[in-house]
């Protein structure tokens, strides 16, 4: 499966929050300015009583893909913050940057301060909680769809689409399932979605909730019918034909 990102010239920058949880956007034309939007963003996912700015910049990173002029080589620039560190591999399975190596921002203490950072749980406790989310915000806002409307079902928005990916701890097979995922979803998929993975060790509940026997299983839960793939997710043109399935009725 070739990368859509490899030879592609992009910005992109990535917000985590302390639980784990992740809105991203990349944006070919590098001219947007993202931070304040990924923090609405959240807001209006978590209901949060005000966007979190206070985890910027510490809970992201960035990253920029550009052509050399004078070598015609294309570059690349990845910058994250000491906090979220150890999302490397799916910073590089959302950016398609295969094995990079980020490099990690110079301390700032006043940013990064975890003292300081602890006095807002009391107000936003959602974002010390881990929801498993990998939200991919639509910086194109005249072709965006709500991302309430995304990640709360509605039957008024067929062509914004829930998914979960139930998975069986965290191993390399895992992070080669979610980068073939992600870069199906980013190339061919062509509308909103949210992705969330459950590792099914860590939730024995949602597992037993969703029916899940085996894993890799991947569902559809919006646009109804629910649909799902257990086992083999390799097969790109069967994972995209049941993900645009149309609705019965």
């Amino acid at each position: 499966m070739t990368n859509t990102l490899t030879n592609t010239l992009f910005k992109g920058i990535a917000l985590f929050t302390p639980g784990g949880d992740l809105i991203y956007t990349i944006d070919a034309t590098k001219q947007e300015h993202w931070h304040l939007d990924l923090c609405t963003a959240l807001q209006e996912i978590l209901d949060l009583p005000e966007p979190p700015h206070f985890l910027v910049p510490g809970y992201t990173a960035a990253i920029d893909r550009w052509l050399d002029h004078r070598t015609q080589q294309i570059c690349t620039a990845a910058e994250l913050h000491l906090p979220v560190r150890r999302y490397q591999p799916l910073l590089n399975a959302i950016f398609g940057t295969q094995n990079l190596v980020w490099q990690v921002a110079p301390w700032q203490e006043k940013f990064c301060d975890p003292v300081v950072l602890e006095t807002y749980r009391p107000q936003f406790p959602q974002l010390w909680q881990d929801h498993d989310l990998i939200v991919n915000y639509q910086a194109n806002r005249a072709n965006q769809i709500s991302l309430r409307q995304s990640i709360r079902p509605s039957a008024s928005t067929p062509q914004s689409y829930v998914l979960r990916l139930f998975v069986s701890g965290h191993s390399s097979n895992t992070e080669r399932i979610l980068h073939e995922l992600h870069e199906l979803l980013e190339k061919s998929l062509r509308h909103p979605y949210t992705l969330k993975v459950i590792d099914i060790f860590k939730h024995p509940d949602q597992a037993e909730l969703n029916h899940i026997s085996a894993t890799p299983t991947l569902v559809r839960v919006t646009p109804e019918p629910v649909r799902r793939i257990v086992g083999d997710l390799s097969n790109s043109d069967r994972v995209l034909q049941l993900l645009i399935a149309p609705e019965e009725h």
